[in-house]
């Protein structure tokens, strides 16, 4: 049977109920509960980041994945001693370990593996390519495999762990997008998806983003491989936003789905006919703010909820969902106009929306980018990933926005219909004309300036593709070189420390790179804004199109004529050179100041 902790998340409960553990990400922290008193009992400082939290075997040892410092942690959690903070490969996101505590496994969304921890060397044994920007992971003993989603494509695949190998997959459709979590059944061949479709021909809040839960059947050679369930038209048109997580009882009779945009949460019970496979006990429940994880008991009692954006987790009867209580675990971090930047970020509610479907994170989750081209009344649009935002303006691929408060007219645009943060009207769009320059967002409103000072604080980990920080291969090396060259051109435009010569003096410096003639339905075109250069090994594909898939198809394919850097000379092991450099960027940590740093930041 498949334990109640087989599963990645930010929680975790103990195989004898008594303990929970709850990862903060914002904090950095791990906070140990009493299941017994529903209290906090103490909270463990373990680094930048925490994205998932396992018990090992019975505990009270445990171990926590840190997104951001690239390592895991081993602490005693009735202690709060840290044991062993273990360097491994990049953004490790979800950790499961087998009932025995003696290995765990650790996904890493890129470069999109899985490294196998020895939990008693306390190393890593074996690393397992498994897929592209891989985030959920449940383990399943009874053959030997674990499960994993990829997070842009929703795709399941399974990891024999005695071969060490993908010996099976489950696709979906392709606009199956944002899939963090694996849930296993218990006692069925079943896994449970909960993720989001991104439509990216439709720009409308009511047809863009749908919130979905894909029921895969694990039996080999089974025909019916893959279901999904649009969980609007499952509640009867009951809008629900990003769905996050799910969590199952042990006797697999119950599932609940939490939904983070909308900050609800369905009961389900599960059927078990291969056809219909869940029915709601009601509409959605309503929870607290950002609900980030969702666990059950080993003893089935108690369901437990992690509202991320309350620093709190609530407790109800599994029975009667009764709520039993709600354990603070965490004090807000960071500046109070932060934590309400995020909360308007994460939410589809009003006043960011009025029909539910769309929050900011549904295409930047925690400011990364949702790796689709959405069609756009200007054209094709990659969506950009917001790292560095408040050193890079301006906004958007035609610098039609000078302001993060500008942000503004996209709430209150069809995508998401919102009725807005600050007061009065905005000027009124003339057909392309960029009317968001003529008018001044920031400052006239609390909420507006706040969203902008959370979007305007994420910032660039170092690229896993540097020698070591500060310090290239021998291949970037000989790409720098490249790259600097004034013949070549590339540092013309991708300039300074953010390789990018964006700056909010007026007039902007856009330009033809060959590319805005590429597609017949773009009406801003053909000069766009220089994007930063930083991260950009993680954020294909490429262009304002997103028509090159790779590093190397920018410099090739889509710069025959050398409007992008003179690059048609190049061999082709100096093109494989140029990309190593691009692909080591940052390999060193940019200023925090530069003369187009936004007022409106994280200070």
């Amino acid at each position: 049977m498949v334990c109640a902790g087989s599963s990645n998340s930010l929680l975790d409960v103990s195989p004898d109920s008594k303990w929970l553990l709850v990862a903060n990400t914002d904090n950095g922290t791990v906070t140990v509960v009493d299941t017994a008193t529903k209290k906090a009992v103490r909270e463990i400082k373990v680094g930048e980041k925490p994205e998932g939290v396992s018990w090992i075997g019975a505990g009270p040892r445990a171990i926590v994945t840190l997104y951001r410092d690239n390592a895991v942690v081993f602490f005693d959690a009735s202690t709060g001693a840290v044991e062993k903070k273990l360097p491994v490969a990049h953004e490790p996101y979800g950790v499961v370990a087998d009932p025995l505590g003696k290995t765990a496994w650790v996904t890493h969304e890129y470069p999109g593996i899985v490294s196998e921890v020895d939990l008693d060397k306390q190393s890593v044994v074996r690393e397992i390519k498994v897929g592209a920007h891989v985030r959920g992971i449940a383990h399943s003993p009874k053959d030997n495999r674990v499960y994993v989603s990829e997070f842009y494509t929703g795709i399941l695949r399974a990891v024999d762990l005695a071969g060490g190998k993908v010996v099976d997959s489950w696709s979906g459709h392709d606009t199956d997008n944002l899939c963090r979590h694996v849930l296993l059944h218990p006692n069925r061949p079943k896994a449970y998806l909960a993720h989001i479709r991104s439509r990216v021909t439709v720009n409308h809040g009511a047809g863009s983003i749908f919130p979905q839960l894909s029921i895969i059947d694990l039996k080999p050679g089974d025909e019916k491989r893959r279901t999904s369930f649009r969980m609007d038209t499952f509640n009867g048109i009951y809008v629900t936003c990003n769905p996050w997580e799910a969590a199952m009882t042990p006797d697999g009779k119950k599932m609940y789905v939490i939904y983070a945009g909308t900050n609800d949460m369905n009961v389900c019970t599960v059927i078990d006919d291969d056809y219909n496979e869940i029915d709601r006990d009601n509409l959605p429940t309503q929870i607290g703010k950002n609900p980030r994880a969702v666990r059950v008991s080993p003893d089935g009692q108690t369901l437990y909820i992690y509202n991320a954006m309350d620093f709190a987790v609530t407790a109800y009867a599994v029975n009667s969902m009764k709520k039993l209580a709600t354990i603070p675990v965490c004090e807000p971090p960071k500046t109070p106009e932060w934590v309400r930047g995020k909360i308007l970020f994460n939410s589809s509610l009003s006043p960011m929306t009025s029909r539910r479907w769309i929050a900011c994170s549904s295409c930047h989750p925690d400011g990364n980018h949702d790796a689709r081209v959405w069609q756009q009344p200007e054209g094709k649009r990659k969506t950009t990933a917001l790292l560095g935002l408040a050193h890079t303006q301006p906004l958007h691929w035609s610098a039609d926005r000078d302001e993060t408060q500008d942000f503004e007219f996209t709430i209150r645009s069809q995508l998401m219909q919102g009725r807005g943060l600050m007061p009065g009207p905005l000027k009124a769009k003339k057909g392309f004309e960029p009317v968001e320059l003529d008018v001044t967002t920031s400052g006239k409103s609390k909420d507006l300036d706040a969203l902008a000072i959370y979007t305007n604080a994420f910032d660039f980990p170092l690229s896993p593709h540097a020698a070591a920080p500060g310090k290239l291969t021998e291949a970037a090396e000989r790409g720098k070189t490249l790259f600097f060259r004034k013949d070549m051109a590339c540092a013309t435009c991708h300039s300074g420390p953010y390789f990018t010569d964006s700056t909010v003096q007026k007039p902007y410096k856009l330009h033809d790179v060959g590319t805005g003639n590429d597609d017949p339905t773009e009406k801003m075109g053909p000069k766009y804004d220089t994007p930063t250069l930083l991260g950009i090994y993680r954020t294909a594909p490429y262009l304002h199109h997103g028509k090159a898939k790779s590093l190397h198809e920018v410099l090739t394919a889509f710069n025959k004529d050398d409007k992008h850097g003179k690059t048609s000379h190049l061999a082709k092991a100096q093109i494989d050179d140029l990309v190593e450099f691009l692909r080591a960027l940052p390999y060193e940590t940019p200023p925090a100041m530069t003369p187009n740093t936004s007022e409106f930041r994280l200070k």
